[in-house]
């Protein structure tokens, strides 16, 4: 794997129904060193899970049944203790104009899918690193 500069991010969670691209992305981030991947199958059970994980940056499904990705942030913006945790869209969804509406929600990015697994790790690590972490 790559050295992360600096070993800033250190726990991702990434949230999806669907239980073969989580295994993927648990394989594709752990190729990424000292990272450690926790996954959850919904927006309820990452919500009940995040005080445990307390992760870096959160990936998120944007299409889930119950609460899907966009509600999953609302709800993660409405609790002081998870509004700051950077959150990426994940969807199959990545028209432009959808962009932009992830990122009016509040994501500091988005991922179309499908991705590719080698270069995933790379993706988040880059976004994680263009974060302005300077922020309070």
């Amino acid at each position: 794997g790559w050295v992360m500069s600096q070993g800033r991010l250190r726990t991702v969670l990434y949230v999806d129904d669907e239980p073969d691209i989580r295994e993927i992305v648990e394989l594709a981030l752990g190729l990424v060193d000292g990272l450690q991947v926790a996954v959850c199958e919904s927006g309820e059970r990452a919500l009940q899970r995040l005080p445990d994980i307390t992760p870096d940056l959160v990936l998120l499904d944007v299409m889930m049944p119950g609460t899907d990705g966009p509600t999953t942030l609302q709800r993660m913006r409405a609790d002081p203790r998870f509004a700051n945790i950077p959150v990426v869209f994940v969807t199959a969804k990545a028209m432009p104009a959808e962009v932009a509406r992830f990122r009016e929600l509040g994501a500091v990015a988005v991922i179309a899918k499908p991705f590719d697994p080698l270069q995933f790790g790379q993706q988040i690590v880059a976004i994680w690193e263009g974060l302005d972490h300077g922020r309070a």
